[in-house]
């Protein structure tokens, strides 16, 4: 019936119908048909893909010389909107219906219907203009008649059928890759055939290839970097070490997680003359090996960082630099770029020195047994992790005091078999041990950027700051209303102010919402991104910083290593133009962004693999998100994310109350709120739209 509508209305653009003419148009007689026919027009008029003129339908349609194309955004739900170019006009509003054979991310021709009054722009697809994709990652399955692909990502709305010709060798669980999409109707599924077998659903292989094909990460080096690195010369030349200051007897050691492969940083302390400190942070000089404009250094640039996901890594240089010779492992000689302080034991900082070293690690260190040296004071080294500690302790302190906010993100970590499978799932904790190497990495950070700013170096005035802007005043205000409503104090006003929020952070410290207000914090502040133009770091507070502590993964600090060196060698050397660093500051920041999505990504991969049999288990959750449709709870041990639909909230009828985050029992006035705490029951586990459902638990 509604395509029959829809084709006469769409055939006809100018005509108005009454319902008889309609029915008589469709060939339908009186009786249920046609009252079926009456309440779908009313319901097209509701919808706004008709008007009415008194008793009579019309096509809501405007002229065809405003037709717009932008692209096409899907919500889970099957509606989407249109954002288009033009920034005056607001996005558009796509009913399930008329999203026709887009996919999410296609660019798309729209047809808008003329608007009424009360509501917001929208349309109808008429046209793919172009693809997004052109491969589509999956699980293959098999129905009774016909193959067909689950996409991974749950944007992709549609399943895509396979012919049984074109299975390519795949079979059923495989984990595989979609291409030659072909989808002409929406009136049928897309139909595309397996280009590659990636491996079996949950193996590693097939999860890690799956994950970078859908976030188009690059796992192979090309064969010019290999071919570089291969001719590299990892002899360390006398004339090389004659440059640099030798600090190969000095106790010098790594800390870092358990699991780490590449070390790119050292700390150093000891106690000089006049009662001061000397507190050295030093990193591998990459820039030494990776030269600018090499195909080594054309491959950091294009991957932008290295990818980390749950027991894999995506390197942004190949392992025989990350994991070899740059990398700060024990006995051996290093290269590396340090910023020696001399600071008081309260942790003034009297003098620092840039200078280009080498070193010999003493030791690596895991977080654990450092912690463990802090808490007993005992160990190998055991006085200068006391020392180094102590100074963090005090650096910290004075951070906080000037605005930095020291936000609580929880992680988890993951216990691994030798097939990739997740044994346990435990959160990851932060003890003094992690915020004792965090604090002299970000003092190293800010100094870096200070000194580029001050030294006002003629003709050197482009330079990558890591910044972090203000939070936009509206976005401020809705969770200044959250957290007012869970009972915090939070002053808006003053929200450009970062203490205000560190403020907030100390009273929800150690409650049941302390998570969720965490998180929605810093969901209202602006991204932190590379860029030319500093504007300052809001999170932290500080007026000047850079990236310069992680070459081996982070392609921002190996260009911030040559604009340092350049500086000091040269006193004004440029080593990049302003609108290379412009250019290439947007791009790394892309693929940071990237990056964090596939991360998490593979996170909910292994998440979601852990819970799959264990249906029927309960678990004690939070509230992180309230909708009309239902309330998302986080499981507090290890973080999954998961649903419980209004539909299984039984004993009431449940009213979303948007103003309050709440969703309300009618009769009983039960509430269900962000940051509450439940019991839940896990009742349904679908590992290819990676989704949890679950119930409450009495």
């Amino acid at each position: 019936m509604k395509k029959k509508i829809e084709k006469l209305f769409l055939k006809n653009p100018r005509a108005s119908f009454k319902n008889k003419e309609v029915a008589k148009k469709l060939h339908i007689r009186e009786g249920e048909d046609y009252n079926l026919l009456k309440s779908t027009l009313y319901k097209y008029y509701e919808e706004g893909f008709l008007i009415k003129k008194g008793k009579r339908y019309q096509l809501n349609d405007v002229p065809d010389s405003n037709k717009l194309s932008g692209t096409f955004q899907i919500h889970p739900d099957g509606y989407g909107f249109i954002r288009v170019a033009n920034k005056k006009i607001d996005d558009i509003f796509i009913a399930e219906r008329y999203t026709g054979t887009a996919f999410d991310g296609d660019k798309v021709e729209v047809i808008l219907f003329a608007k009424q009054k009360g509501k917001n722009l929208a349309g109808q697809i008429t046209n793919v203009v172009k693809r997004k994709r052109r491969e589509i990652i999956g699980t293959l399955h098999k129905s009774k008649s016909f193959y067909f692909i689950t996409p991974d990502d749950f944007h992709i709305h549609r399943d895509i059928y396979i012919d049984k010709e074109k299975l390519n060798g795949a079979r059923v669980n495989d984990k595989v890759v979609i291409a030659n999409i072909i989808w002409d109707s929406s009136m049928h599924n897309p139909e595309g055939v397996i280009s590659k077998v990636l491996g079996e659903e949950g193996s590693q292989d097939a999860e890690l290839e799956a994950i970078a094909r859908e976030y188009n990460l690059q796992v192979e080096f090309s064969s010019a970097a290999i071919k570089e690195t291969n001719k590299i010369n990892f002899e360390l030349a006398d004339d090389e070490l004659k440059s640099r200051l030798d600090l190969r007897d000095a106790v010098i050691f790594t800390i870092d997680p358990v699991d780490a492969k590449d070390f790119d940083d050292a700390l150093s302390v000891e106690m000089l003359e006049n009662g001061n400190l000397k507190v050295g942070v030093h990193i591998a000089d990459v820039s030494h090996y990776v030269k600018k404009k090499s195909a080594l250094d054309k491959e950091a640039n294009n991957r932008g960082n290295s990818v980390y996901l749950v027991g894999q890594v995506i390197p942004m240089l190949p392992e025989k630099l990350s994991n070899g010779i740059c990398s700060l492992v024990p006995n051996k000689d290093r290269l590396t770029f340090s910023v020696i302080f001399e600071m008081t034991n309260k942790g003034k900082v009297v003098r620092y020195e840039i200078v280009k070293t080498i070193i010999n690690s003493k030791r690596r260190y895991t977080y654990e047994e450092v912690q463990q040296i802090i808490e007993t004071k005992r160990g190998e080294f055991s006085e200068d992790i006391i020392v180094l500690n102590n100074l963090a302790k005090i650096l910290r302190k004075a951070r906080v005091k000037k605005g930095s906010i020291e936000f609580f993100t929880p992680e988890v970590k993951f216990e691994l078999d030798e097939f990739g499978k997740p044994l346990a799932v435990v959160r990851k904790e932060i003890k003094e041990s992690n915020m004792l190497v965090e604090e002299f990495m970000l003092l190293a950070n800010k100094t870096i950027a200070e000194h580029f700013s001050l030294q006002q170096i003629p003709g050197s005035k482009a330079f990558v700051y890591r910044v972090h802007d203000k939070p936009e005043p509206e976005k401020i205000e809705e969770f200044s209303q959250f957290v007012r409503s869970l009972g915090y104090t939070f002053h808006s006003s003053s929200s450009a102010d970062s203490k205000e929020f560190q403020k907030l952070i100390v009273q929800v410290k150690g409650s049941e919402e302390e998570a969720v207000v965490n998180e929605l914090a810093i969901r209202s502040m602006a991204k932190a991104v590379y860029s030319t133009k500093n504007v300052g770091h809001f999170g932290l507070g500080f007026k000047n910083y850079t990236h310069f502590t992680s070459p081996i993964r982070r392609y921002s600090d190996l260009l911030v290593h040559r604009m340092i060196f350049s500086s000091l060698k040269n006193k004004g050397g440029i080593v990049y133009s302003l609108e290379q660093l412009t250019e290439i500051c947007d791009h790394i920041s892309a693929c940071e962004r990237t990056a964090i999505a596939a991360e998490r990504q593979s996170v909910k991969m292994k998440q979601v693999e852990f819970l799959k049999d264990k249906l029927g288990e309960e678990f004690q959750a939070v509230v992180s998100g309230v909708m009309n449709f239902g309330i998302f709870i986080k499981i507090i041990d290890i973080l999954a994310e998961g649903l419980i639909r209004v539909k299984d909230l039984e004993g009431d009828f449940y009213v979303y109350d948007e103003k309050n985050y709440a969703l309300i029992g009618r009769h009983t006035k039960k509430r269900f709120r962000l940051g509450d705490r439940l019991s839940v029951k896990l009742v349904r586990v679908d590992s290819d739209r990676l989704e949890l459902d679950f119930i409450t638990v009495d």
